[in-house]
């Protein structure tokens, strides 16, 4: 391989981007209250208002982007009910459903690694 070809091999390398899935689990673990989240949805705590009262600290503006993150990658679904006052539900989607068991992996390997 000449010198010219591995210059061109390593812009390539350099170039491509993360896949979507990629992007997607860095996006959520690397969110701060995403993990928080889902335990509350596993609780049945599906109101944004519940969710900033059973968790100190969380903000409603932080948790609202949060929910945007999930329901754009179509982890959550975000049901409104045309209601005064108005109503809004969150609930885990079949895909979410699959998506929390990568989660439940990392958790598991982290768990063996402060084991160790």
């Amino acid at each position: 391989m000449t010198l010219k070809e591995k210059e061109i091999s390593t812009l390539q390398i350099r170039v491509a981007s993360p896949s979507e899935s990629t992007r997607m689990v860095e996006t959520i673990v690397g969110c701060k209250w995403s993990l928080t989240v889902f335990q509350l949805l596993a609780q049945d705590i599906n109101r944004p208002g519940e969710m900033v009262r059973h968790v100190e600290g969380l903000t409603t503006k932080v948790l609202n982007q949060c929910l945007k993150r999930n329901v754009e990658f179509g982890i959550l679904k975000k049901i409104s009910y045309p209601e005064i006052p108005p109503r809004v539900e969150y609930h885990v989607t079949p895909f979410g459903n699959k998506f929390m068991t990568i989660l439940d992996a990392l958790k598991e390997l982290q768990q063996e690694i402060e084991a160790q």
